[in-house]
């Protein structure tokens, strides 16, 4: 049974005090509710993570990781977070690969293979983000691109390191575009990368493997989307960052 998850991705959002009362409200809106072995994930900007994470008021069933990290263990890297400067603080899990990370600061497959392998290798959790671009789905060439960036960056992994990883499908085409991705879209493409892990390891760990929707994910589609039999939870933006709304795509996974 895959386990099913609703991640917060705050991006660079709140400030430190914001950031403690938004997870305390979400706390306080699912205290009742039974998350049935589903996960809550939320993603703060590195400067609040620690703060979120050690805050009195923040519900234990809400797990705290980083947006991001630097493939080097340590050196000259200004402004730059390593993955042991994460565990050493309690983290547990980082996103990597986001559209915005790939679009803004030119992140490739090739080095999103590098910061994977270095979460990997200190023990993180890694919430792998990917998906194809406007012009790449008007071309037809959505699931080539889709396959592409799985292989590139996580296909030199075993079996048991995909145990540590979580996979977030982005249609960037339907980000800030005015366009909409359907529930049937999302189905059709989350089945294909279950297809695409089977071909490249097994049926059994393709099976096994979470695949989160980040596409606009609101409480007003969540549970139709989340109802879709590869659809695995939703890794959301905009709406995390009100507590009513993000509590309401928790309970649209039950």
């Amino acid at each position: 049974m895959r386990t099913k998850i609703v991640a917060g991705n705050w991006k660079m959002n709140l400030t430190r005090d914001e950031s403690l009362q938004l997870v305390a409200d979400i706390g306080g809106e699912i205290q009742n509710h039974d998350l049935n072995g589903n996960r809550v994930m939320v993603f703060p900007p590195f400067i609040n993570v620690g703060y979120v994470m050690d805050s009195g008021n923040r519900n234990q069933q809400i797990e705290v990781g980083a947006q991001n990290l630097h493939q080097a263990e340590s050196g000259a890297y200004t402004g730059e977070v390593a993955a042991s400067m994460l565990t050493n603080i309690g983290v547990n899990s980082v996103i990597l690969g986001h559209s915005e990370r790939r679009e803004y600061f030119h992140e490739d497959d090739d080095l999103l293979k590098e910061k994977v392998d270095a979460a990997l290798k200190n023990g993180l959790e890694v919430v792998f983000c990917f998906g194809e671009k406007l012009f790449e789905r008007q071309a037809g060439n959505h699931f080539a691109i889709v396959e592409q960036q799985l292989k590139k960056a996580l296909f030199h992994l075993s079996e048991k390191d995909w145990e540590k990883i979580i996979l977030a499908y982005e249609p960037v085409w339907a980000i800030g575009t005015g366009m909409t991705a359907t529930p049937e879209q999302a189905q059709e493409m989350h089945a294909f990368i279950r297809k695409t892990l089977t071909k490249g390891y097994s049926e059994k760990l393709a099976e096994s493997i979470s695949i989160l929707y980040g596409g606009s994910v609101k409480p007003n589609n969540a549970e139709e989307i989340f109802g879709k039999t590869d659809v695995d939870g939703g890794l959301i933006g905009g709406a995390s960052l009100k507590a009513a709304d993000f509590a309401a795509i928790i309970k649209a996974l039950s």
